[in-house]
C-alpha cells in the first residue's frame, strides 16, 4: 500500500513540474467536473466527478492527473480513478483561441474495494470566456475489460 501512495504523490506533481518548465501565463490549468455516465456491461447509470490539473510541455502537448469519483446513480458505492495522462490540444482550430478541442489518454488505477490497473481515452473541448476561466466539455471512456467500460459525460469549469 505505502508503494501506491508513492506513486500517486508523483503522479499528482507531474502538472506542477510540467508547469514550471514554462513561464508563459497559461500554460497551466486546473479543472472540476461532473457529469452523467454508463457502464457498458448492464445497463447502469452513473454519477462521475473529480477534478484535475495539466500542463503544457511542447506546444499543444500537455501532461496532467485527475482523481475521479464514480458512483452508481441508485446507490451509493463510491469507486476512485487516479489517472495520470497525456493530452494534445488543437491550439489554433479556432480564430479566437477560445474553443480549444483536445484529446487524451493514459493509465488509470481504480480503487475501492480492490486496486485494479486499467487505461482511459476520450476527448472534449474547452471554451475560454474569460482569459482565466473557462468551461470544459468531456466525453471520457474508461477500459474495464476488453468487453466492458465505463464512458463518463462531463461538464466542468476551467482555471488557469
Amino acid at each position: 500500500m505505502k508503494k501506491y501512495w508513492i506513486v500517486i504523490l508523483l503522479l499528482v506533481s507531474l502538472p506542477a513540474i510540467a508547469a514550471a518548465q514554462s513561464n508563459d501565463r497559461g500554460r497551466a490549468y486546473g479543472y472540476l467536473f461532473a457529469g452523467p455516465g454508463v457502464s457498458t456491461n448492464g445497463s447502469d447509470t452513473l454519477v462521475n466527478f473529480g477534478t484535475g490539473a495539466e500542463g503544457f510541455v511542447y506546444k499543444g502537448l500537455a501532461v496532467g492527473a485527475e482523481i475521479a469519483g464514480f458512483t452508481l446513480s441508485k446507490e451509493f458505492k463510491l469507486v476512485g480513478a487516479l489517472s495520470p495522462n497525456v493530452s494534445y490540444h488543437f491550439l489554433k482550430a479556432s480564430k479566437s483561441g477560445k474553443v480549444i478541442p483536445f484529446i487524451t489518454g493514459g493509465y488509470t488505477l481504480f480503487f475501492g474495494d480492490g486496486v485494479a490497473n486499467r487505461g482511459n481515452f476520450g476527448g472534449g473541448v474547452n471554451y475560454w470566456f474569460k482569459d482565466t476561466a473557462g468551461l470544459r466539455f468531456e466525453v471520457r471512456d474508461y477500459v474495464i475489460a476488453s468487453d466492458s467500460h465505463i464512458v463518463g459525460f462531463r461538464f466542468g469549469l476551467v482555471l488557469r
